[in-house]
């Protein structure tokens, strides 16, 4: 697995042009109720994220000899670190979930991953990717992307900080988040008009209703 990885680690290296972009954002909304729910912020982001691609479809793409090939459907990699190595499962169309579903079915993918009991189906044909470097209390993360898709988004521990809100300073839960991204499909104002749009659907604050 480690050399797997390895290589192909390299080859992404080898084969995109990698630039990163960073955002904030402000998760009080989805504090609120992540806690009424027990659920953690995983499925909130991918949710948000699913969101904002139908908004920037190019993120949802990938780099053909012809051209650029945009993927009409959004099979979401959600990267589960192992002992041994790390697996990407796949949530298949994920833009079509609820995020009570897709926390239901993040952490099926993320258990059977770590007994091994995932099919090899599982870890294929995803269109994005998303690693949580966060859980292990990481703020900034500039990862590579999984080929051959054209973006990765990190997202990295929620932790509470001052900030300014209305010239006033609150204390809030904060997250950098960060957007790895194939300079060849996209530039950096597509890559931060989409993060815009994710940094917004994190921020709202009617969640119910997307439960």
């Amino acid at each position: 697995m480690r050399k797997t990885i390895a290589e192909r680690m390299v080859k992404s290296r080898q084969t995109s042009a990698h630039v990163v972009t960073f955002f904030e954002a402000d998760f009080s909304g989805i504090a609120k109720v992540r806690e009424q729910h027990r659920l953690t912020y995983l499925p909130f982001a991918v949710h948000a994220v699913a969101r904002a691609i139908k908004q920037v479809p190019v993120i949802n793409s990938s780099w053909g000899e012809n051209g650029i090939i945009v993927k009409r459907d959004v099979h979401m990699g959600i990267a589960v670190a192992l002992e041994e190595g790390l697996l990407v499962p796949v949530v298949r169309q994920a833009d079509r979930k609820s995020v009570t579903q897709l926390a239901k079915e993040i952490t099926d993918l993320a258990e059977r991953a770590r007994s091994k009991r995932l099919s090899p189906e599982e870890v294929q044909d995803g269109t994005f990717t998303i690693t949580n470097h966060g859980g292990f209390g990481s703020l900034f993360s500039t990862p590579i992307i999984h080929q051959p898709q054209i973006a990765i988004m990190g997202i990295g521990a929620v932790q509470k900080r001052p900030v300014v809100i209305n010239d006033a300073i609150a204390i809030r839960p904060m997250c950098y988040l960060s957007l790895s991204f194939d300079h060849r499909v996209i530039d950096g104002a597509t890559a931060d008009q989409f993060m815009a749009k994710v940094k917004a659907y994190l921020e709202q604050s009617d969640w119910e209703t997307f439960l």
